[in-house]
């Protein structure tokens, strides 16, 4: 694998948390924070501790005015899923829905996260683990690595925000293949279907994906952060609120001073040349 920047890792445990971190937490160059699923052993499949730890990395990310995160999993995996292994989660309807509630969060933090979100995938990404990958901003896909979403064949259901990040992304029909039927699908037809945003060779999945979160960090950060609330507010409401928000983020960015410099560059670099004028 190719190097990555160097920083300072930590594990993350949420206050009052026991037990071994599933999450290692690394703040790299050029404000990057890299947050890395660590379940190696179980092809980082999500138990609740997991979700706690993911939770609190995501929280430290925005405690630490980081400028972009790179999510990805050690090991084979980027992460296989809920793990089905894991002890059994209490029954009754109260702590069934808080667990989902609590697992949602996750999709929830990182649409409301002012900095994107790139995730760096490899081997699965299926379940929780794919649901994890369509709620970042830009996802990149090693070669080989195999997309899937089995919880109707194990006789569960969706979360994450899949029936609506899912359905607008491929279409209805194409969501209820995929849901329905529960059939993996690799990086290259992900890509096709706007799943992915890059497909690297295989080992190089990070390093793609942290070199394009140092090209978001070096973007202005306040658009940034409100263009990407753009887009994700916009697959939540009609066009014409749509339109309204566009009004009042371009209103916002033209008197946040951000765009002076660039303004200034383009208007001092050379001219392009025309046809005509060769």
């Amino acid at each position: 694998m190719d190097t990555l920047p160097t920083g300072t890792a930590n594990s993350v445990r949420p206050a009052g948390g026991t037990g071994d971190p599933c999450v290692a937490y690394t703040v790299l160059d050029h404000g990057i924070a890299r947050i890395r699923l660590s379940r190696p052993h179980r092809l980082n499949a999500v138990t609740e501790r997991l979700v706690d730890d993911l939770l609190a990395a995501l929280h430290r990310a925005a405690d630490d005015d980081v400028r972009a995160v790179v999510l990805c999993g050690a090991g084979r995996a980027f992460c296989s899923g809920h793990d089905l292994k894991a002890e059994p989660a209490p029954a009754d309807a109260a702590g069934t829905r808080a667990r989902l509630d609590r697992i949602q969060d996750v999709t929830r933090l990182i649409r409301d996260a002012p900095f994107p979100v790139v995730a760096a995938v490899h081997g699965y990404a299926l379940g929780a683990g794919c649901e994890f990958a369509l709620s970042c901003d830009l996802v990149v896909a090693a070669e080989g690595t195999r997309f899937g979403f089995p919880e109707v064949g194990v006789g569960l259901s969706v979360t994450g925000g899949v029936s609506r990040l899912l359905t607008t992304t491929v279409g209805a029909i194409k969501a209820k293949e995929l849901v329905l039927l529960g059939e993996h699908f690799d990086a290259r037809e992900a890509r096709r279907l706007g799943l992915v945003t890059r497909v690297s060779a295989p080992g190089r999945h990070e390093t793609v994906a942290t070199e394009l979160a140092s090209a978001l960090a070096e973007r202005p950060p306040f658009a940034l952060a409100l263009a990407k609330k753009l887009i994700d507010e916009g697959l939540d409401g009609t066009v014409e609120q749509a339109l309204a928000r566009e009004v009042s983020a371009a209103q916002i960015t033209g008197h946040s001073g951000e765009h002076d410099r660039p303004r200034e560059a383009f208007a001092q670099s050379p001219a392009p040349v025309q046809e005509g004028d060769r």
